[in-house]
């Protein structure tokens, strides 16, 4: 059983971060934000895979004033990403940001620093202390001999300091490298000192199968000792990969289940059904499913029926042929259905019927 770290609680427009509130998963849209529509038709596929944050770049006085007219249109909180002008920080607040996502490395000096606070405060929004390898200020990679685990610490600690001075106490903090030992080590050091919330990712993790297998290593390291209250899955792909992949990490710890779970052998010589078809078509059509349900597909019925036995629905085929899952402990009597053709538990046979 993992024991979460017990962190200070902040709200990004309705959605809990932090202390006892699940684990929420977030994604960034790759649409123009000035381009209202397209970024809205993005979101909401987003909503409908489950992401419960957004992020939207905000490069430009359009896409700060474009916020507006987002929010109006969406159900899930936006977050503003904020790069070298804090004024643009400043209106996407005013605009009507839930939160946003700075870079200390970046965004200017105290003074601006303290604007942009003193805008955050009056709108009651949080601030997410943004802290990337890639962006460390020069003297800390000066004093650190470069982007180390404890050079990134000490910006984002740097930078907390600042906030707090300023009595602002709505932050969250991410530190982001891309590769898993920096990341990690980083993250590591961040909680033990201090309880504010983490965001957790990999940054720039790359396309889908290398930043699938760093974000699962990295992420899942993280959230398997208690470290982590929401997270993004950055890939090189569809924002909505990334929505996926993110609950499929805290499904794999057990920690938060969404939607059905397929479970598919990898197929071998003794395979006689079309399985990687099979299984795209039920991943296919479940796609929009919240159903929390285990589905099985195997492709013979060596290992199949034991290894899939804690299914809710599945089958092993092999030819024309299927055999139906033995019956859970617990199931009541005949709640599954009999495979066309097969023996079912108890040397039972399937009425026979015409191969289709």
């Amino acid at each position: 059983m993992i024991q979460r770290r017990i962190t200070r609680q902040i709200k990004v427009g309705g959605v809990p971060v932090g202390g006892a509130a699940a684990i929420s998963v977030q994604s960034m849209t790759n649409t123009p934000t000035r381009d209202v529509r397209a970024t809205v038709a993005q979101i909401r596929r987003l909503e409908a895979a489950g992401c419960e944050i957004v992020r939207v770049a905000v490069p430009d006085a359009a896409s700060a004033q474009a916020i507006s007219s987002i929010k109006a249109r969406v159900r899930i909180p936006v977050v503003a990403d904020v790069h070298f002008d804090h004024r643009l920080a400043i209106a996407a607040a005013r605009a009507g940001a839930d939160g946003l996502r700075i870079n200390p490395g970046n965004i200017g000096g105290s003074r601006k620093v303290k604007a942009v606070v003193d805008c955050a405060r009056a709108c009651g929004i949080p601030i997410r202390i943004g802290v990337n390898s890639g962006s460390l200020e020069k003297d800390l990679l000066k004093k650190y001999n470069g982007a180390t685990p404890e050079g990134m610490v000490a910006s984002a600690l740097r930078h907390v300091e600042l906030l707090r001075g300023l009595d602002f106490h709505d932050v969250k903090v991410s530190l982001k490298a891309s590769d898993v030992q920096r990341t990690v080590a980083a993250y590591r050091l961040l909680a033990a000192a201090t309880d504010l919330p983490v965001h957790l990712g990999v940054t720039e993790a790359g396309t889908l199968f290398s930043g699938l297998v760093k974000s699962a290593l990295g992420i899942g390291m993280l959230l398997a000792e208690g470290i982590g209250d929401t997270l993004r899955v950055s890939l090189t792909r569809d924002p909505v990969e990334e929505v996926r992949a993110g609950f499929e990490i805290l499904a794999a710890l057990d920690i938060r289940r969404r939607g059905p779970e397929i479970i598919a052998c990898p197929t071998c010589g003794r395979t006689r059904i079309d399985l990687f078809g099979i299984v795209e078509r039920v991943e296919k059509a479940l796609a929009g499913s919240a159903a929390p349900i285990r589905i099985a597909v195997m492709g013979c019925v060596v290992n199949g029926p034991g290894e899939a036995r804690e299914a809710d629905v599945g089958i092993a085929g092999g030819g024309r042929r299927g055999r139906p899952l033995p019956e859970r402990p617990g199931d009541p009597e005949g709640s599954r259905r009999e495979a066309r053709g097969g023996p079912a538990p108890g040397g039972r046979r399937a009425p026979k019927k015409s191969p289709a």
